[in-house]
């Protein structure tokens, strides 16, 4: 390959690296793109002017929060979608948001909002007709607002602060957030964030959000806990007044298989071992779920639940005791 042709090529795969850029976040300044691409910011801006060229609306600003972003436009631009996005949108649009398909969800939801990033006002009209006229049966997620889950997603992704009405008890109160994960379950969509009233990590239901919103302010993220098992242990154990650790005789993969994860956390422990996590209303009631899983297991915390246990075994005992034994068959 000689080498005007390697340039050319050097030159095709780092614009295309700025478009990729570009719809990930909503700004990026010069000198931040210029990085990222191990260039100088003349040649970021000379970049910028063949995307223009190619039909891709950027828009230039300047001052503090300027820099550049990806806009609509009067046409819908090629978009760069890996295989993964485009295969679960397509599905997600088939199925329902991805609730078909384990493990789209968050590849559809990153594709929906570059989609939403660019697409014309009357093509936005056209994916929200399509969005309502499409239904599916059986036990998939609650349903949310597409819009309220677009501006969450939109503002986990460019770093910005969001505010949402969610009910506490009786009331509903306005809350503030640095929002840092959309995590879908098995039956919800869920926010991981930054409570700035509160000072500490929450987890909010996306379906019982109302009025939300993002604002331009801008923050640096904190350190966070891992998204999906920290949402996971909330639903599964933190909301219940009682919570329970469990040493299972069995492998983590055939636990799993027995209990939802919205009901439990499984850890592995060894091949044939796994601690499970679990709450519920009372300590019986916990108690009872794990027994029926048909396994041996040892209870490693609260301490309370091992005297629950001590008693259980004795009531199951005495009612045992009240049914005389069948008599011995005679042989014939």
């Amino acid at each position: 390959m000689d080498v005007a042709s390697g340039n050319e090529r050097g030159t095709t795969e780092r614009v295309l690296t700025l478009l990729g850029l570009l719809q990930q976040r909503q700004i990026w300044t010069g000198p931040e793109l210029a990085g990222r691409l191990g260039v100088t910011p003349r040649t970021v801006r000379r970049d910028v002017e063949r995307l223009r060229t190619l039909g891709y609306p950027v828009h230039a600003s300047q001052g503090v929060g300027g820099g550049y972003q990806l806009g609509p436009g009067q046409d819908l631009p090629p978009l760069l979608l890996d295989d993964q996005e485009a295969i679960a949108t397509a599905v997600s649009l088939l199925a329902g948001s991805g609730d078909a398909v384990a493990g789209a969800g968050d590849a559809a939801l990153r594709a929906l909002t570059k989609l939403d990033q660019v697409l014309p006002t009357r093509l936005r009209h056209e994916v929200r007709a399509l969005s309502g006229s499409v239904e599916s049966f059986g036990g998939g997620r609650t349903p949310v607002d597409l819009e309220v889950l677009m501006t969450l997603a939109r503002a986990c992704r460019d770093e910005v602060e969001a505010g949402f009405d969610y009910p506490s008890g009786s009331e509903v109160r306005r809350r503030r957030v640095e929002p840092y994960r959309l995590v879908a379950s098995d039956r919800r969509w869920y926010l991981l964030s930054y409570d700035l009233d509160r000072d500490d990590w929450r987890s909010f239901r996306v379906d019982r959000m109302t009025d939300a919103s993002a604002r331009t302010w801008r923050f640096r993220p904190r350190t966070a806990p891992d998204a999906a098992t920290y949402v996971q242990e909330g639903v599964a154990s933190r909301v219940y007044p009682h919570q329970a650790r469990f040493l299972v005789h069995a492998s983590a993969d055939t636990v799993r298989a027995q209990i939802p994860a919205s009901a439990a956390v499984v850890r592995r422990r060894g091949n044939e071992l796994c601690e499970v996590l679990s709450g519920a209303a009372s300590l019986d009631a916990v108690l009872m779920h794990v027994l029926l899983l048909g396994h041996d297991f040892e209870v490693l915390d609260p301490p309370e639940l091992g005297r629950r246990c001590r008693a259980l075994a004795e009531r199951l005992l005495s009612a045992g005791a009240t049914i005389s034994p069948a008599p011995d068959m005679e042989e014939a």
